[in-house]
């Protein structure tokens, strides 16, 4: 049995393209995830079969090509851009004498290098530890027996029993310690919810730029990079929109294609975010050749979390790249903002990205022209003093007609404070 060095810095890929099977994975996409690991690749290895091998995944005059690559690169590491089994990770690594990872590996562990928060920790530890623990096997083999005679006979468990023991343990731990996070994340839900304030969630593939246009959005000064998971832990910044009031903007972790499930169930609290949303900006890179694909894997993901039901306004980003194209706001057939086109970098578009942000939230506004009398002067101060008196006009005969906008449900609170029913406000015939 060779001993495994630790992970080297540099990569020998393998992407292998499968004619039996659909959705196969983007070569560019895994070197650019190899590359924000931290990882030099410094030889690719491509092939195509019609299915995987049960063995070795990939054929073995291809497994000797990779022997070859590693031999000649001095490659510490080979990574996969599949799925792989733990078995066939473990035959792997005993041929190439060297460290095997899948894509899933890679991505666990650009997600371990960008967690900052305690919570994001936790949930980049579980996914790893359920990973793990398929494949503890790998590591152990010397191992997997019981001792017996004299001073060898020991608690009845073999090594990798007590490994996987110890890490069924600390997955147990981990859960508990996130459902804790869970119902706190979820009492400041709650509390936004009481006081109805609107959430806008910023969703998308990764390296779309959504923090970039999220710091454009909020004058905040989030981490963005142009690589891929640059964000990992959910940020939420307060902003006060006009005739709407304050708003909750979250800026989420990134999707990718084929995103491992366990990921999915790891970072489920945070997504949480997202499926809570009011409405959620779907951002795009109008740039990537793979546009309309990276489109429908987020589509995907929202449908697995439950977020599919939620409204959406399409922003096409990075339009600075693009030739000839001036920012816009495209509407549907009802005149509602579904896209628009903007660039977080230069600043273009986003006034008309702002204005349809709060044309959308504000499609639960009210906007009334208020017949009040002398007797209804409760009412009147009430709204003065919500601000959502935008005009007042006296008459001669001692009326007062106010302007007034607010949200629908704020309108209902008013109107019940006042002690007024909603059927008996007098509205003037003006159009609103």
């Amino acid at each position: 049995m060779f001993e495994r060095p630790d992970v080297g810095e540099r990569a020998i890929l393998v992407h292998i393209d499968f004619t039996d099977h659909d959705g196969s994975e983007d070569p560019g996409e895994f070197r650019e995830l190899v590359t924000s690991a931290g990882v030099d690749p410094v030889g690719t290895v491509t092939g195509s079969r019609k299915q995987p091998s049960p063995r070795f995944f990939v054929g073995e005059g291809k497994l000797e090509e990779v022997r070859d690559a590693v031999a000649a690169h001095e490659a510490d590491v080979v990574l996969f851009n599949h799925a792989l089994s733990p078995r066939q990770e473990r035959n792997i690594e005993q041929e190439l004498k060297c460290r095997v990872l899948d894509r899933t590996g890679v991505i666990l562990d650009i997600f371990a290098q960008r967690a900052r928060t305690h919570e994001g920790k936790l949930q980049v530890e579980l996914a790893q530890l359920e990973h793990m623990s398929t494949r503890l096997v790998r590591g152990w083999t010397h191992l997997e027996r019981q001792k017996g005679g004299i001073g060898l006979r020991g608690p009845g468990e073999t090594q990798l029993e007590t490994d996987r023991r110890l890490l069924r343990e600390r997955i147990k731990s981990i859960h508990k310690r996130l459902e804790k996070v869970r119902k706190q994340r979820n009492q400041g839900r709650r509390a936004r919810q009481r006081a109805d304030i609107p959430t806008v969630s910023l969703v998308g593939y990764t390296n779309a730029g959504k923090s970039t246009l999220f710091n454009r959005i909020t004058t905040s000064s989030v981490y963005a990079a142009d690589q891929l998971f640059a964000t990992l832990d959910p940020t939420l910044r307060r902003l006060e929109l006009p005739d709407i009031g304050p708003v909750v903007m979250a800026d989420t972790v990134g999707f990718i294609r084929h995103l491992p499930h366990k990921l999915v169930e790891a970072f489920r609290a945070t997504l949480e975010e997202t499926t809570e949303a009011t409405l959620l900006l779907h951002i795009i890179d109008s740039h990537d050749e793979r546009r309309d694909e990276n489109m429908e894997q987020v589509e995907e993901v929202l449908a697995e979390i439950g977020a599919d039901g939620i409204p959406v306004l399409q922003v096409f980003n990075k339009i600075d790249l693009l030739e000839n194209f001036t920012p816009r706001v495209e509407r549907n057939e009802d005149g509602i903002p579904v896209r628009a086109w903007v660039s977080a970098v230069t600043g273009e578009g986003l006034d008309g990205l702002y204005d349809a942000i709060v044309e959308r939230l504000a499609e639960d506004v009210v906007h009334h022209f208020v017949l009040l009398g002398p007797a209804d002067g409760k009412l009147r101060a009430l709204l003065h003093e919500a601000g959502s008196v935008l005009s007042e006009e006296h008459r001669d005969t001692g009326d007062s007609v106010l302007e007034v906008r607010l949200q629908n449900r704020d309108w209902l609170q008013l109107l019940s404070r006042a002690g007024v029913k909603e059927g008996a406000v007098r509205l003037d015939t003006r159009p609103a």
